[in-house]
């Protein structure tokens, strides 16, 4: 039996939790989630926990136990804690400005890039070169940081790009230098 899937995921007095037709909708403070269940997997709600139950034990069915129970998880947390991905610019000249539902990169590029955010999530930029994009679902949390990451990833010669807070970008040295 799976390690991580067999643990039962404890819900708060604000979570309410349904299981209905192969999904599972888990509403909260923050707001409401659902997920599409796989055949075979399925879903016990306890007065205040979750278990997780496989019907079969062939290897596709175990090798989604424990990722569905962290998926659930990862659902039950967002709607009570949320998500927050941090990133940083580093550059001389290169900042970020929101205009309205639109984020504006300068990265020394010739032009502005302008990236759309998402309705569910929220991105604050308490300094210019700081980026905080905060929501309710991991995975788009992590996608979208993802997503402004890959515009300019940092550059391993100067440093310069966007890059995740406290990530530690491994410089290397100029052919100059190498000798």
């Amino acid at each position: 039996m799976s390690r991580v899937g067999k643990q039962p995921i404890i819900l708060s007095k604000q979570v309410k939790a349904n299981f209905k037709d192969r999904t599972i909708y888990i509403e909260g403070p923050k707001g409401r989630l659902e997920l599409r269940l796989p055949y075979k997997i399925k879903v016990e709600i306890d007065n205040e926990k979750i278990l997780v139950k496989r019907e079969s034990d062939d290897k596709k069915t175990k090798s989604l136990h424990g990722t569905i129970r962290a998926l659930i998880n990862n659902m039950v947390k967002g709607i009570t804690e949320g998500f927050k991905k941090e990133l940083e610019i580093v550059g001389v000249g290169y900042k970020a400005q929101l205009k309205g539902q639109t984020l504006v990169l300068n990265l020394g590029f010739s032009h502005p890039i302008e990236v759309s955010i998402p309705k569910d999530l929220k991105v604050n930029l308490p300094s210019q070169t700081k980026i905080f994009i905060e929501g309710i679902d991991k995975q788009k949390v992590g996608e979208f940081a993802a997503q402004i990451r890959r515009i300019y990833p940092p550059d391993p010669y100067k440093g310069k790009g966007i890059r995740y807070a406290q990530e530690a970008v491994r410089r290397k040295l100029g052919k100059a230098l190498a000798k």
